[in-house]
């Protein structure tokens, strides 16, 4: 969907929820696939606990209900163009190295964050 002035909509999901809580995990994903199908650019970031979810190994241990693995979601998320960002930080907040994570997430800092959520048109946090 094109915006205001012709200008191409984004939307940015800041995932800050992790594996601990797996009910929480999936609605990103979902989001991001659903903005892409509609033509609108779509990044999650993930911060704090949220970057669990990236860990390698740790998406295919979470599965709810008669949904996927958030694993397969991840994967297909990733497909559909979503981009996935990793917010360096966190990652030092809870010991964690960068090789412990998925290839397809950037790792990125709070002024990446700040970029993002000025450039989208709109913002919302999980």
């Amino acid at each position: 969907m094109n915006g205001v002035l012709g200008k191409m909509s984004n939307i940015l999901y800041v995932q800050t929820s992790g594996v601990d809580t797996p009910e929480r995990t999936y609605a990103p994903f979902i989001l991001g696939m659903t903005a892409k199908a509609m033509d609108v650019e779509a990044a999650i970031f993930f911060m704090i606990k949220g970057i669990t979810i990236l860990k390698k190994g740790e998406a295919e241990k979470v599965k709810m209900g008669s949904f996927p693995s958030l694993k397969e979601v991840i994967d297909q998320a990733i497909n559909a163009g979503v981009k996935l960002y990793l917010c360096e930080q966190s990652t030092q907040l809870l010991g964690m190295s960068r090789g412990d994570f998925i290839p397809e997430a950037k790792i990125a800092g709070a002024g990446t964050l700040n970029d993002l959520a000025l450039d989208a048109d709109s913002v919302m946090t999980f």
